[in-house]
């Protein structure tokens, strides 16, 4: 089965809802419209070898689960399935009369205080990136080994790029031997201080070397200089300069235009979503519901817009995980659902829709 299959008609299809902004209320008017439901694979297809849990496009803002996979995330209290099965009926495109069975009770345990915090904070941990980004762009122009390597002199220490230019030295005439017991430290020698038949390698290979070169150096040379590298500061700088770029290449400009816009250098989107969760989740520990369609939805645009400082949302976010955690200590919802009467359900439906 594809998505144009299940997309061509009705056949398979449970549930099929209008997600994410609309179904939040928190939609403006440049918002994509995002779909996802639920399915049943035809009988011959589950009995069979391949077993298709999922259908989506490739942006992923259309997003079908197979009845199985809908009910095991269901069973770890997800938070996108659990919004799913509550959406509200303006944004139901499809329901399926066997979709009356399962009902949210069913799911709702002390799981969603993990569940809702994780993704809680993994877009405070987005936003916290992107405000690292900002905040510490790199240069498209990449640094090299040299960068990172300083050569002793006197009490002090300078760039080996500033020493090499008094010197008047190119790094392909150097050479390096390790000084033992002394880590990423080494005795520097020049190509003039032997003769032509001895290769010095210099001080790196090129831009994409991950470490200094070293060149076997004839006895009874003396060196001329000690130097440093900072092997750990590089190999950061690499990691940090990949992910940077790609960040760049990749991007929504117009979240990005947006974040820069409102000056406080911060993803406000994700710090919204953050609120809209943590909101969630202290509504089921209270009162056992899920709220998809959000009351403060003035507040949580507020946010959006980037009208509060970034560090002040992190304080509250933080503060509400812990009101959050206590009132899950204190409720009667279960440690987690119920597998057996789940079980049971998943067959009964399967059974009902085969038949």
């Amino acid at each position: 089965m594809t998505l144009h299959d299940l997309n061509k008609d009705n056949n398979h299809l449970l549930l099929k809802c209008i997600s994410g902004s609309q179904a939040y209320g928190l939609a403006l008017p440049h918002s994509d419209t995002d779909i996802k439901g639920v399915f049943v694979l035809p009988k011959e297809e589950f009995y069979g070898l391949q077993y298709t849990d999922q259908l989506n496009n490739e942006t992923n803002d259309e997003m079908f689960y197979e009845v199985k996979k809908f009910f095991d995330l269901l069973l770890k209290n997800n938070p996108n399935l659990l919004e799913l099965l509550n959406t509200p009926d303006d944004c139901v495109l499809y329901k399926h009369p066997l979709m009356l069975n399962i009902k949210s009770e069913m799911f709702l345990s002390r799981l969603c205080a993990q569940t809702f915090g994780q993704y809680a904070y993994a877009q405070i941990k987005k936003a916290r990136g992107l405000n690292k980004k900002i905040l510490n762009p790199l240069d498209k122009k990449r640094k090299t080994i040299l960068d990172f390597c300083y050569v002793v002199k006197g009490y002090s220490s300078i760039p080996s790029t500033q020493w090499l230019q008094e010197k008047g030295f190119d790094q392909k005439d150097c050479g390096l031997v390790a000084i033992d017991h002394m880590r990423d430290m080494y005795a520097v020698f020049h190509a003039a201080q032997a003769d032509q038949n001895v290769r010095f390698n210099g001080i790196y290979s090129g831009d994409s070397a991950n470490d200094v070169s070293l060149t076997s150096i004839p006895k009874g040379i003396e060196s001329i200089a000690v130097l440093s590298f900072n092997k750990d500061g590089y190999s950061k700088y690499c990691k940090d300069y990949k992910l940077y770029w790609e960040w760049v290449d990749q991007r929504n400009e117009e979240r990005y235009e947006n974040t820069v816009s409102h000056g406080k250098n911060y993803d406000s989107k994700n710090m919204m979503h953050v609120f809209r969760l943590l909101n969630m989740a202290e509504e089921i520990a209270r009162f056992k519901k899920v709220n998809v369609r959000r009351p403060e939805r003035e507040y949580l645009l507020k946010i959006r817009a980037g009208e509060f400082e970034y560090q002040d949302l992190v304080d509250q976010a933080e503060e509400k995980i812990q009101v959050i955690d206590e009132l899950f200590k204190k409720s009667d919802l279960p440690n987690e659902p119920d597998l057996i009467e789940t079980e049971a359900l998943l067959i009964s439906i399967r059974d009902q829709f085969y038949s």
